[in-house]
């Protein structure tokens, strides 16, 4: 059983997008006019301060997806990976995002969702994930994908209101290159976690680098520990088979 179809097994939504291929094919030039793959989206929540909470319903209205700007070829992919590596990272994976951190600029294709999605973080914790969205995509490479989080409900375990947001209220951006091929299924999952502000009730939803993964239906390759995990990769999307992050 490959670890996408294990995904798809623990899911427990299941929602069908609206195509998108037409509109993204002059991005990503003529020869992925004719040929589409399928994105799979899903969340899920590790580390953090979610242990604070009784509830953390996240309202999602679609995602945004920047595809590779070809023309720059390689020196996007380097300020992609330099961005990446610049930002604060925890030793639970747990990045500090602030909305200088995040892409609002032109170049992004939205997709918005036919009704908002909601997830509970609470419910999403260790190995379970929740698909919030799937759709046709033009083949090519991308360079991240950032959630529009529209509206957070968090409950405290002790009973009180939290207030949780996104950095300047700005989209939730994952840092992770991801490609769609030809007639087959990318599943991307987005982790991330609400982090406390200090000593109040305020709490910044931030992503989390190392739970974040990309995996490919036909790829088989290594991960992180060097050990072979069926078509499951945390490796950048454009990074040959069986090399491992350092």
């Amino acid at each position: 059983m490959s670890a996408l179809d294990t995904l798809r097994r623990r899911t427990y939504l299941q929602l069908s997008g609206g195509l998108a291929a037409a509109g993204l094919a002059g991005c990503l030039g003529d020869e992925s006019t004719d040929a589409t793959g399928t994105l799979e989206t899903s969340v899920t929540d590790q580390p953090g301060d979610i242990a604070d909470f009784e509830s953390c319903v996240v309202t999602i209205d679609g995602v945004w997806i920047k595809p590779r700007d070809e023309e720059s070829g390689d020196d996007t992919d380097d300020q992609m990976d330099d961005e990446t590596d610049d930002e604060a990272e925890s030793d639970d994976g747990v990045e500090t995002q602030d909305e200088d951190d995040v892409d609002q600029g032109d170049g992004r294709e939205y997709l918005e969702f036919d009704e908002p999605q909601e997830a509970d973080l609470v419910e999403l914790q260790g190995e379970n994930t929740q698909l919030i969205d799937e759709r046709e995509l033009a083949v090519g490479t991308y360079e991240y994908l950032q959630l529009d989080v529209s509206d957070v409900d968090g409950q405290l375990e002790d009973g009180g209101q939290a207030e949780v947001s996104t950095p300047g209220n700005a989209p939730l951006q994952f840092n992770r290159k991801f490609e769609i091929r030809a007639d087959e299924r990318t599943g991307f999952i987005g982790d991330f976690t609400p982090v406390r502000r200090g000593q109040t009730e305020r709490y910044l939803l931030q992503p989390v680098a190392r739970g974040t993964r990309v995996i490919y239906e036909d790829d088989e390759t290594q991960d992180d520990d060097g050990t072979e995990d069926d078509n499951e990769t945390t490796d950048d999307a454009d990074d040959s088979a069986g090399e491992t992050d350092e």
